[in-house]
């Protein structure tokens, strides 16, 4: 295996600092800490520099802000760092190591990879039920129980020290799995964490595709797919599965797993139940966008402007729309709002003047 090393360096480059700093402001430019660098940027991302070269640059426990997020029926804990210097830091880091840890990754494992998100899953899910039918007949569906938070810290470092021999970087990679409290866990909302977890989970893949000869198989981020020809074979693999989360990975199954024909219930898969000859929105999905809508519409005939979170959601919903048999649920409840968000959108995000 090829480790790589002499990377550091690339992260402080003064010009991949500037890069990382225009990446993570992407669509956040009126926020105060966004406009704080912005309105003296050599000055802010030299600090940057100099925190990385002399290695003074550290992540407390409390630099995290802590809140609470529902996620398909879930109460999530979401943890944010501060624009400057944390995320331009874990922006200039990606910048540098993102396209080695790529290279791990198998081609089927999807969430928060560039141009591998839920309408490529869509797209091989729908390839592969309609040219193997007999193959693809029954799925087994599970996912690993609270992931994040149960992340190893010490098997994650070693695993990038199977993948980098840089020291001065691993120190930085070390610090920011280190950040969380305990020996358990990585920051849920953190753009190095999201790299960080799929590439805890790459090992696992290549035994499920390589050793155990899995054809088709689905991972975005910890939800996980399989489907087969045979439903007793599911079962047996997915106690083997078990087994291998346990023993090299620290991590279990949710209890909730399944085994179900795929033509009668449909994939339920990364918000979508996907058939044969349609895909249609998850029923939970469906029902939460109709509620968030109404009351957003509501909200907007009263006079009241929608706030960028608001706008954000009405935008999530109709690009979730598009790639589903959904067109009476987008006139019914997404249009109507299409006037809105183009006003806010001018008005907000590219500061024009509105009459």
């Amino acid at each position: 295996m090829k480790r790589y090393g002499n990377l550091f360096q690339k992260v402080f480059d003064y010009n991949n600092l500037k890069l990382a700093h225009q990446k993570a402001k992407r669509d956040k430019g009126f926020y105060k800490e966004v406009k704080m660098v912005d309105a003296n940027e050599d000055y802010y991302l030299i600090q940057i520099q100099n925190m990385l070269m002399w290695k003074t640059y550290s992540i407390n426990p409390n630099d995290y802000k802590m809140f609470k997020k529902m996620d398909k029926g879930k109460e999530r804990e979401i943890f944010k760092l501060a624009y400057f210097p944390h995320r331009i830091i874990q922006h200039a880091l990606m910048n540098v190591i993102q396209d080695v840890l790529l290279k791990s990754f198998i081609s089927n494992t999807f969430a928060s990879i560039p141009r591998r998100g839920i309408h490529l899953v869509l797209k091989r899910i729908d390839a592969d039920i309609k040219r193997d039918c007999n193959g693809t007949k029954y799925c087994l569906k599970m996912d690993v129980r609270k992931f994040y938070p149960s992340v190893n810290q010490e098997i994650c470092k070693k695993m990038f020290r199977l993948k980098f021999k840089d020291n001065d970087l691993l120190w930085l990679i070390d610090t920011i799995i280190d950040s969380m409290e305990g020996d358990k866990g990585i920051a849920i909302g953190s753009l190095f964490s999201q790299w960080a977890g799929n590439f805890y989970l790459s090992y696992f893949d290549h035994w499920l595709k390589e050793v155990k000869g899995v054809k088709y198989y689905y991972r975005y981020c910890d939800d996980l797919v399989i489907l087969h020809d045979d439903k007793n074979y599911l079962h047996e693999l997915r106690r083997e599965i078990q087994d291998h989360l346990t023993t090299k990975l620290d991590l279990e199954l949710k209890g909730n797993w399944q085994v179900f024909p795929t033509a009668i219930r449909g994939i339920d898969f990364v918000g979508y139940r996907h058939f044969i000859d349609y895909v249609l929105l998850r029923k939970t999905t469906a029902k939460n966008m109709k509620r968030k809508l109404r009351k957003l519409l509501r909200k907007c005939r009263n006079g009241h402007e929608l706030t960028y979170g608001e706008w954000c959601s009405v935008n999530s919903y109709k690009g979730w729309l598009e790639w589903a048999n959904c067109f009476n649920l987008y006139n019914a409840y997404v249009k109507p709002l299409e006037l809105y968000c183009d006003k806010y959108h001018r008005g907000v995000i590219k500061g024009e003047s509105i009459q």
